[in-house]
């Protein structure tokens, strides 16, 4: 891990650099982290490496009790990055990968639905920037769902991308949050993805 982030901070120079940890569950694993690297990085500008200004340390959210404690984590990250495959899959106990139990795997879930959201008010209300990555931030018609639920970046293939952005250009931002919040007020997964294909076809 040291290794890694003495490589990234020499690369600061070159360019904006963020970095993200992974898995992150509690505040005090992401201080641990963070103190790592400011050790580091005190260590190689004490070695005479030339290091840039500013650089953001962020983390991904994508264990549900990161997402529930999303407001504290927010005071100490520089950025959020949802990683939705795994908040999904932690959140409805199912294994994606598992033919027999696969079809629980529902970005839609109101449940999955309200993570989302309560991390990005948590983000925007703390002024940093929260992202998607993983699958539903390039699945059709999401980038809207997203926008709506207070996301501010999407991550995805290179395929994806035009689609995205032909899907955001045909509403407004107060379209996109009308249908997060109709989303948000269902009981179940099969009542959103209902509206959901009713908006997609409108």
């Amino acid at each position: 891990f040291r290794t890694q982030l003495r490589a990234l901070i020499r690369a600061s120079i070159y360019g904006k650099l963020c970095i993200m940890f992974p898995m992150i569950a509690t505040v005090d694993e992401f201080r641990q982290g963070k103190a790592i690297f400011e050790e580091e990085k005190a260590k190689l500008i004490a070695e005479g490496v030339k290091v840039a200004d500013k650089i953001e340390v962020g983390m991904m959210v994508e264990i549900p009790a990161a997402a529930v404690n999303a407001d504290n984590f927010a005071k100490e990250a520089d950025f959020f990055s949802i990683g939705t495959n795994d908040l999904i899959q932690y959140s409805c106990a199912v294994d994606r990968i598992n033919e027999k139990i696969s079809y629980l795997y529902r970005p839609l879930h109101p449940g999955v639905l309200r993570l989302i959201a309560m991390t990005a008010k948590a983000a925007n209300e703390n002024g940093i920037e929260v992202g998607v990555c993983g699958e539903m931030a390039g699945t059709a018609g999401m980038a809207p769902v997203l926008c709506g639920l207070g996301v501010t970046n999407l991550s995805m293939s290179a395929s994806a991308m035009l689609a995205a952005k032909a899907d955001l250009a045909k509403h407004s931002c107060g379209e996109c949050k009308e249908l997060a919040d109709k989303l948000l007020a269902c009981a179940s997964a099969s009542d959103a993805e209902r509206i959901f294909a009713d908006w997609r076809e409108s």
